[in-house]
């Protein structure tokens, strides 16, 4: 088994609330959103507060760090002051598998997300939205349903950090955004509702690539709910069925479907999104809805389906369905260009999130494609590339895996390393009515920072052509 599901924190009674945190020392790996959010609060919370990083701290949060007399470190670990930590605040950026995190298990430190530290210290209702696509959207969206008449923070994997934004206007209700890597460093974390948007296989590097490890991870999300508490799942999405055959599930379900009617949760029908929550039904009309493709009246369902169990009117609902503007890099229409379509779905950064991209596309596609991969299979992609994809531009440092999966299938098959040049062939090739798509379904750090990053020089060569 993966360590960090195997490792259920042996230290379950221990105690970093109220009480005796005047002597406690909180130690934080990881000097970005997260580390400092949390090492804020810890500071405010009366904890001994040392934030260390093995790379550089950008500079904004140096100042955090240094206007607020935090002690740190960067571009280095110091063991001394790591090891007599009574608690480790892990970045869900560093894996289980790094000697220091090795040490600091074997010493039988707590190690927590920022996720399982912060929610210590609120009080609020927490919504957290965890799955292998479609998260960032779902979260989004649920808290575009839920600011329009509750008080409301967004935060997670998004946005400013749960642990500063509880520091600093601590809300009333949370929806987190929350990733498998938090999930592996929780122990009492428990949400009010979870939401589980899908499974496919995705960070298998992180979980000794066995998929049975990542499920187990992300079913995390619920281990610590009771029968008070809320489940909302994909009701279509074999892999979660699969698992909640052979595993007890405390909380209330309520699944979404789009093939099937569920007596309690959010199934279609004709076009229409039908929940029912204890008898209480509501009707969402999806003509309107701002976002295209299945996927996305799958996120409309799991976002209804919290607001309609935190008391918010069917109307309100309904109109923020319709207004919500989508997410930065999610299927992203950037510009049409001599009647072509420029489309950004960089935070497509594997197999499944591409998927969704093709299904969705209604024209000629010429589609950008590459990164790190993560051990993709790119079989469940070959009947939309069949039928969609015009061309192919590998845009990666090791393109290989992808030109023997695709070499056949089409055409034209492009190599590059350099966005601009990517864009500028694409332009080339598409014709009026096409469509020029990035949706990588591999990660960016071969050749870019982060996948938002990939996306914005996409969109810069886009508006340069």
């Amino acid at each position: 088994m993966n360590e960090a599901i195997n490792n259920q924190q042996s230290e379950k009674s221990f105690s970093f609330g109220e009480g005796i945190r005047g002597q406690l020392r909180l130690v934080i790996l990881g000097g970005g959103e997260s580390g400092v959010g949390t090492a804020l609060l810890g500071k405010a919370k009366g904890y001994k507060v040392f934030v260390s990083d093995k790379g550089k701290v950008k500079e904004k949060y140096k100042d955090v760090l240094l206007n607020n007399e935090i002690e740190f470190e960067d571009e280095q670990h110091t063991e001394s002051k790591i090891l007599n930590a009574d608690i480790i605040m892990k970045s869900p950026g560093i894996p289980d598998k790094v000697a220091l995190v090795k040490q600091i298990r074997e010493a039988k430190i707590t190690v927590v997300s920022e996720i399982e530290f912060a929610s210590k210290f609120t009080d609020a209702t927490l919504v957290a939205i965890t799955g292998s696509n479609g998260k960032t959207t779902t979260a989004t969206l649920t808290h575009h349903l839920l600011k329009q008449e509750i008080n409301v923070g967004l935060a997670g994997n998004i946005g400013d950090s749960f642990a500063k934004q509880i520091l600093d206007k601590d809300h009333d209700n949370y929806v987190l955004e929350v990733s498998s890597f938090q999930l592996d460093d929780i122990i009492d974390f428990k949400p009010k509702i979870a939401v589980l948007t899908n499974l496919s296989p995705d960070h298998l590097d992180r979980y000794d690539y066995k998929f049975e490890n990542y499920i187990a991870s992300k079913f995390r999300v619920i281990e610590n709910q009771t029968e008070d508490d809320y489940f909302i799942y994909d009701g279509d999405d074999e892999v979660i069925l699969d698992y909640m055959k052979s595993h007890k599930i405390q909380s209330k379900k309520l699944p979404f479907s789009l093939t099937k009617v569920v007596e309690q949760g959010a199934y279609l029908d004709n076009d229409k999104i039908i929940i029912t929550i204890d008898n209480n039904k509501i009707i969402m009309p999806t003509n309107n809805l701002a976002l295209e493709g299945k996927h996305n009246v799958k996120n409309a369902m799991a976002a209804s389906t919290v607001a309609h169990l935190l008391k918010i009117r069917k109307q309100t609902i309904r109109e923020s369905l319709e207004n919500f503007q989508g997410v930065e890099h999610r299927l992203e229409h950037v510009l049409k260009i001599n009647k072509v379509r420029y489309i950004n779905d960089s935070k497509a950064t594997n197999v499944n999130a591409t998927y969704f991209a093709l299904e969705s596309m209604d024209a000629p596609t010429v589609w950008i494609v590459g990164g790190v991969d993560k051990g993709n299979e790119y079989r469940e992609l070959f009947p939309f590339v069949n039928e969609k994809v015009k061309a192919i531009i590998c845009l990666g440092v090791d393109n290989a895996k992808l030109m023997e999966s695709f070499g056949n299938m089409v055409d034209v098959v492009v190599e590059t390393q350099y966005m601009s040049e990517a864009v500028k062939i694409a332009y080339r090739l598409a014709e009026a009515g096409d469509n020029v798509l990035l949706s990588p379904a591999c990660a960016s750090f071969d050749l870019f920072e982060s996948y938002e990053d990939r996306g914005r020089q996409f969109k810069n060569a886009v508006r340069n052509l």
